[in-house]
């Protein structure tokens, strides 16, 4: 981007040159400010929320009284197909909401009848038959039978499935319909809890005429069906007024995606979101129980921490060392010290809640003496040194920190390193790369990963598999919770890991609500059973009814065209052309650049979307799916040439065109830059003028002394002050999100003002500083100082000689400016969980989602170049002689 400071300086009226008033030159570089604006705000109406399946918007479907419940949850799902991955956030929307399955698992725990009424069991295990519940329809009509459901079960055992949970299917032996409303099942071998298994959200039943297209446009039998989703912010259900069941009490329910806890802390406190039923702050929740307008639902997960051993590698394949590490973990100080009291011991791979739980916990009592005895028994006499490797989540941070500290005191030193998460699944899961790690399990009576021999801590145990053999063999489910209870004794005695804790589900409600999960058996939010006790929760904010945007993609390309004619007229062809080719060959340059570089970012995108519990097989065929087999040449071509063509890929986690992901960001982050920029300008401005006028005086001082206050502070700091102040005290905004345009003008940008203050204070400072200092360099010129001598006062030499100079390298900042608040914003942005570029970018990069990264960063690139080129058009339009100079 040329945008050098020009030295050059120019006087009307004192030069030999033609007189332009400076008038005229500041209102062509306002035109090319407009233009910016229009160029920007472009992009908004090309790519609108994700639209509605049939079923209308939020407004047009919400229940008769305009009940709204709005739950805020930590991570967003990558899809919404809980089929084809293992992400426990899939579940946490869909699963009982817009899917369904045979059966369904209570808040107990328990396999219930849900689209099967009744099944039963041939004496030997191997021939289940389920009677189906008529009279059932998808939410496009289509009929739910025998059929449909042996397509689905059929589907998850297929070659190249990309299930995450095959394996657990893999004893289906045949699915054969007897008629259309009885099913048979059968067997390889007994599988005493097939209809737990069939409750799971990897077991949902789907339509075959919607099964390829329900990762972004989900159809289900469930209460509810998809409205909206606002990628990076949002996703709206609303009632199925076709449900076979009971109908849902509340009419429209709204997932906010917030996962700063900060910013979660902020949404609750301000009322902006119901219900946080997985709380990811526990530091704060004393504060909730002291607030009346809340109550605090603490309930079991089926989440079972644990410190990760690698058993393949010495010293960790002697079961002496691994029994001195579980000696050396004081549970309950962990507990204490990392989760602020929330979890529970325990002392095996299972949940106390779940049938034939057995308490292990005093297996292995807290004693160092003893383990540093174990450690010497087995040759360490001075004790180990280990590697921790975390993955991000706060309770692996946190857990790592304490647990470092008390394996010390055995004489097991301890060396921290700090992974991202797809780090985490390079290295750790995938690679083996570790001693020790800190990761928490979700799944329901997920055992049988101590029988994989390739699983990440390496457990190789013929007494196990014949456990695990004698489990899926169970007559009857006495035999089957003994053998479960004999299960954990041998995980537990050959201290396959240190078993820590079992996370405690943390539920933030307000407190008219009622019927939410406070168990998590499974990852979900069954909402149909949710009701506002006399309240209508968030209707009084109700959800807006959205409007016809302006056709911003032809004003888009009308601003364009117009201002690259009028550059020409004014500027000439060849200046704007050899500027044009310029950036043309930068951007051909950066593409290359931006590919190779993210080839070698380790970390791999199908194992990242699948999970951990997911079958080496289910992530090679997600791979293939995703075509990331290919050669490095072949995928950069295709990904360069469907750019020219506008489409920039499929992303790998959404499985939505990226070319529509980066513009629906857009209409976040590009509004948010300019609005910034503007305030910052209309800030800036004044400052520099009034304290370069009156230099050395005590106005001066002072606003210098603003100034480095308004450089000094974080923006992050600001945006939580901002937050704090009009947010959760006077209620004047909302503490996060964006209500998207399609809500109205003024209810978007509403949503974006304090995000834009936030950015803009720092920038206006650094713009003023600039300003004044640049004024003061210019009045001290020779011309300026004739000026004066021939009559003129301070400020009319300021006004009309000194400010054209000062204004040159003012738009040099402004022009490094404006495409930092455009992607650099990620911090704001997370803060007030709004769904920009810059959050895009972040996710993408920890998710290993490569071609969205790809794109938004050629689009920033992009966004760099085209202010470059407006900047240099600014330059001239400022200053003409700097065509000829330059």
């Amino acid at each position: 981007m040329s945008t050098a400071i020009a030295t050059v300086t120019v006087s009307p009226g004192l030069s030999g040159g033609r007189r332009t008033g400076l008038g005229r030159r500041l209102f062509a570089a306002l035109g090319v400010g407009a233009a910016v604006l229009i160029c920007a705000f472009g992009s908004l109406a090309s790519a609108r929320s994700v639209p509605a399946v049939p079923g209308g918007s939020p407004a047009a479907q919400a229940s008769p009284t305009g009940d709204r419940l709005v739950l805020g949850l930590p991570l967003e799902p990558p899809n919404l197909d809980p089929t084809v991955g293992a992400a426990a956030a899939v579940d946490e929307v869909v699963y009982g909401n817009i899917f369904e399955g045979l059966t369904r698992i209570t808040a107990s725990g328990l396999a219930a009848p849900a689209l099967a009424l009744s099944w039963e069991v041939s004496p030997d295990g191997l021939a289940w038959v389920f009677h189906l519940r008529p009279g059932v329809r998808f939410q496009d009509g289509t009929p739910f039978n025998a059929g449909v459901a042996k397509f689905s079960l059929d589907r998850i055992t297929a070659p190249g499935s990309g299930n995450a949970q095959k394996a657990l299917f893999e004893p289906i032996r045949a699915v054969t319909v007897i008629d259309p409303l009885t099913l048979r099942i059968s067997l390889d071998r007994p599988v005493a809890a097939l209809p737990s298994l069939l409750g799971w959200g990897d077991a949902v039943m789907v339509a075959p005429g919607s099964a390829a297209t329900n990762a972004t446009d989900p159809v289900g039998t469930g209460p509810y069906r998809l409205s909206s989703w606002q990628k990076g912010a949002a996703l709206t259900l609303t009632r199925n007024d076709d449900y076979w069941g009971s109908e849902p009490r509340i009419g429209a329910v709204v997932f906010r995606f917030i996962s700063d806890p900060s910013a979660a802390f902020a949404a609750m406190s301000a009322g902006d979101i119901d219900a946080f039923p997985n709380y990811p702050a526990p530091e704060n929740v004393a504060q909730f129980r002291r607030d009346p307008r809340f109550k605090v639902m603490v309930g079991a997960s089926e989440g079972k921490v644990i410190l990760g051993i690698n058993n393949r590698i010495a010293p960790f394949n002697d079961v002496r060392v691994r029994r001195a590490i579980a000696h050396a973990v004081d549970r309950q100080a962990l507990i204490e010290g990392a989760m602020f009291g929330f979890g529970e011991p325990i002392g095996s791979h299972f949940a106390r809640q779940s049938a034939g739980y057995v308490d292990l916990t005093n297996l292995y009592p807290h004693d160092p003496a003893r383990a540093r005895a174990l450690l010497a028994e087995a040759g360490y006499p001075n004790g180990i040194d280990v590697t921790l490797r975390l993955p991000p989540r706060p309770y692996a941070r946190r857990s790592g920190e304490v647990l470092a500290s008390q394996l010390a005191e055995a004489g097991i030193r301890v060396k921290i390193e700090n992974l991202e998460w797809a780090q985490w699944l390079d290295q750790v899961f995938k690679r083996h790369q570790f001693d020790l790690t800190i990761v928490e399990h979700v799944e329901p009576m997920d055992y049988d990963i101590y029988g994989r021999k390739d699983y990440y801590f390496g457990y190789d145990s013929a007494a196990f598999d014949a456990l695990l053999a004698r489990l899926n063999a169970a007559p009857d489910e006495a035999t089957r919770l003994a053998v479960l209870g004999d299960i954990q004794r041998q995980i537990a005695g050959d201290s396959v890991n240190a078993f820590l804790f079992q996370s405690s589900r943390i539920g933030i409600w307000k407190a008219d609500l009622n019927g939410l999960w406070v168990n998590a058996p499974i990852a979900a939010n069954v909402v149909s059973g949710a009701w506002f006790e006399g309240s209508s929760g968030t209707a009084a904010k109700g959800p807006a009814t959205p409007r016809d945007g302006l056709p911003w993609g032809w004003l888009s390309l009308a601003a364009a065209v117009g201002l690259l004619a009028y550059a020409t007229l004014r500027f000439g062809a060849a200046y704007v052309g050899s500027k044009l080719a310029g950036h043309a060959i930068t951007l051909a340059a950066a593409t290359v650049v931006i590919f190779l570089l993210l080839q070698v970012v380790p970390g791999d995108p199908a194992a990242y979307m699948m999970g951990l519990n997911a079958s080496p097989e289910a992530v090679d065929a997600l791979r293939q799916q995703m075509g990331l087999d290919g050669s490095m040449l072949d995928r950069y071509l295709g990904w360069v040439g469907g750019m020219f063509s506008g489409n920039f890929g499929v992303s790998y986690t959404y499985q939505s065109p990226v070319a529509a992901l980066i513009a629906e960001r857009f209409q976040v982050s590009g509004p948010l830059a300019l609005l910034a920029t503007l305030m910052s300008l209309v800030v800036a401005v004044p400052i520099g003028l009034i304290a370069a006028s009156r230099r050395g005086s005590a106005v001066d001082m002072g606003l210098i002394g603003v100034t480095q206050v308004g450089v000094a502070l974080p923006n992050f700091w600001i945006a939580m002050l901002l937050i704090l102040a009009f947010s959760v005290n006077l209620g004047w905004f909302s503490a996060g999100g964006f209500p998207g345009w399609e809500a109205g003008f003024w209810p978007a940008l509403k949503a974006l003002i304090l995000p834009a203050v936030a950015l803009a204070a720092p920038q206006a400072a650094i713009l003023a500083r600039v300003l004044r200092t640049a004024l003061l360099d210019t009045m001290n010129e020779d011309y300026v100082r004739t000026a004066r001598a021939k009559g003129l006062s301070r400020s009319q030499a300021l006004w009309r000689h000194a400010l054209r100079n000062a204004t040159i390298p003012l738009l040099t900042i402004l022009g490094l400016q404006f495409p930092f608040l455009l992607a650099g914003g990620i911090i704001i942005e997370n803060v007030f969980s709004l769904p920009g570029l810059g959050r895009l970018v972040f996710q993408a990069i920890t998710q290993r989602d490569l071609i969205v990264v790809q794109g938004v960063v050629v689009v920033l690139v992009f966004a760099v170049v085209a202010v470059g080129f407006l900047i240099d058009l600014a330059y001239v339009a400022v200053d003409p002689r700097l065509r000829g100079r330059r």
